[in-house]
């Protein structure tokens, strides 16, 4: 992987290999940067290059779902520049890269600024959550991992509701060697976290939570699955309080898992 330094022109010469930015999102850097570190391993497997643009911040998901459209203008505006001359750009989140796609062309139209309304919407179409590039754009079902535990697989609502990434994380799980992946009750549901929900409506988050760890206790699972850590996170806490002895798992990493690594 290749870092870019701010206010460098580092689009590559055309070959072969896709040429990928790596949209790290700012909670999994902050919070679990095992995921893109992850995701870069696994994309530089399926013989892609990845670039870190070192400008890249928050998507401004925070401040749109709050209401702060204003405050969130610049984190539109960084996005479209920082990303704008990559023809890839791919994220280990469906919720960041939903809010990429449904709502940064709104905030510009909110604000009046047609120019940054067109670059936000350039940027934001080449722009894919994990699974989709891997499916959609590299034509991968198998992509070589091993991971020899028993998974439940949990749904993220952006992921599917917003991104839309539809059965393509199934898809590539099914394919990992090694793997045992029950189906997780009620798995639609969603887990209480919703950003800032979970802090404005904690009694009601706590309550969802609890909900969707039980439904993951049932499974018998060694670890639960998502493509969101936020998600994880949230689930995760509730399941650590029980003392459940369930490990939360960014897709990621267990596709990026390799049978040597396991032994």
């Amino acid at each position: 992987m290749t870092t870019e330094a701010p206010g460098t022109d580092a689009r590559p010469a055309r070959s072969a290999a896709p040429h990928v930015a790596l949209f790290a999102t700012c909670i999994a850097d902050t919070m679990k940067p095992s995921v893109p570190i992850a995701t870069v391993k696994l994309l530089e497997r399926l013989g892609c290059r990845v670039s870190f643009p070192m400008k890249q911040t928050c998507c401004g998901q925070i401040m749109t779902n709050t209401g702060y459209y204003k405050e969130a203008l610049p984190a539109v505006r960084n996005y479209a520049d920082t990303f704008g001359e990559y023809d890839y750009i791919v994220g280990p989140s469906g919720s960041c890269v939903g809010s990429v796609r449904e709502q940064h062309v709104m905030l510009a139209k909110d604000a009046g600024d047609e120019g940054l309304a067109t670059a936000a919407g350039a940027v934001a179409s080449r722009t894919y959550e994990l699974t989709e590039f891997i499916v959609d754009v590299l034509g991968v079902t198998d992509v070589g991992a091993y991971f020899p535990h028993r998974v439940t697989y949990h749904p993220t609502c952006h992921s599917m509701r917003i991104a839309k990434v539809g059965d393509r994380p199934l898809q590539l799980l099914r394919a990992v060697r090694g793997i045992d992946l029950v189906d997780l009750p009620k798995a639609e549901q969603c887990c209480g976290f919703g950003g800032t929900f979970s802090v404005k409506n904690s009694e009601v988050s706590v309550a969802m939570a609890s909900d969707k760890a039980r439904h993951v206790r049932s499974t018998d699972a060694e670890f639960l699955v998502a493509g969101d850590h936020a998600c994880l996170m949230n689930i995760g806490g509730v399941l650590h309080r029980q003392r459940a002895g369930i490990k939360t798992i960014h897709l990621a990493e267990i596709l990026a898992s390799t049978e040597e690594e396991q032994r």
